[in-house]
């Protein structure tokens, strides 16, 4: 293999990242126990070298440019991949510790990810846990989070997105509702029932019901005099109480369909599923505390 850097290369590369991470010279150069033109110079000489700019300098900041950013990227997880191996190879790998920060939809907290929490801390006892519940979508940018989970992965090219799974929608109502205002046999005789509605926490609008029609999946738009925001699980509340019915993921119901307190119905339209999606920066460094849990969630969620 031929020699492609020497340590002064790779101490240039280290510097850039440093720079890159901090949003500047002078933070770079404190961090790094050197003066703030020693790194303005290494930059210089990388990129004379790339034959590229890599900052776009004021007199106030510094910010990447994108082919600079790009390059951050691939550096900086070539530089944890050597301190990785470094590691493993002499005995020093460090159990995950610190604090993980996680924002959770209702459902999929409640319903997937608290209930084995405990399992993962018993593995990882030095990793300490918040978890911030809402449906609302979080700016990693402006927000500390880690990772979230979410319904799908927006368009950013900075996060990365692990599926988790495919979970099943049901259409349910309780036996004293059914009793009153009859079973739906097709989505057609839904606009005869009362339909609790949810509203989406990002445009306010009301979800559409998802079913599966001559092999296709298809949107239908209900109506109802209930209607539940931030908190997908109150829709499920009052289906239970008797308001009427709901369309929400298998998983939320299938105990209350074991026992009968909710009846499923429209079965020969269900299949149809929303996925959720393990979302977090690629930017940034992944510790090790945020590494073991994206493995442990993909293995205890997806099928």
């Amino acid at each position: 293999m031929t020699r492609q850097f020497d340590d002064l290369q790779l101490g240039s590369i280290e510097l850039f990242c440093l720079a890159a991470e901090l949003g500047s010279f002078t933070a770079a150069a404190v961090a790094a126990g050197v003066t703030p033109p020693a790194v303005s110079r290494t930059v210089f000489r990388l990129e004379e070298r790339l034959g590229v700019r890599l900052f776009v300098r004021t007199t106030r900041q510094i910010r990447l440019t994108e082919e600079g950013r790009i390059y951050f990227e691939q550096s900086r997880r070539a530089l944890a991949q050597l301190v990785e191996a470094e590691r493993q190879i002499s005995g020093q790998r460090a159990a995950p510790s610190g604090l993980l920060r996680i924002s959770l939809p209702t459902p999929y907290a409640h319903y997937r990810v608290l209930p084995i929490l405990p399992a993962f801390r018993a593995q990882y006892p030095d990793v300490e846990v918040d978890v911030h519940i809402s449906n609302r979508n979080v700016d990693f940018a402006d927000d500390t989070y880690d990772l979230s989970v979410r319904g799908r992965a927006p368009d950013d090219s900075n996060l990365i997105a692990r599926k988790l799974e495919d979970a099943e929608m049901v259409v349910v109502a309780a036996p004293d509702y059914l009793r009153r205002a009859g079973t739906p046999r097709t989505p057609e005789d839904l606009q005869q029932h009362e339909c609790i509605q949810f509203d989406v926490p990002s445009s306010g609008r009301k979800l559409p019901w998802v079913f599966q029609v001559n092999g296709e999946e298809t949107d239908l738009l209900t109506s109802g005099t209930y209607g539940t925001s931030e908190d997908a699980l109150g829709g499920a509340t009052l289906a239970r109480a008797g308001a009427g019915l709901f369309q929400t993921y298998r998983f939320v119901v299938e105990q209350d369909l074991r026992d009968g307190t909710l009846v499923e119905v429209l079965q020969d339209y269900g299949g149809s599923t929303r996925p959720f999606v393990l979302l977090y920066p690629s930017a940034r460094h992944v510790t090790r505390r945020v590494r073991v849990f994206v493995d442990f969630l993909v293995e205890k969620c997806s099928p």
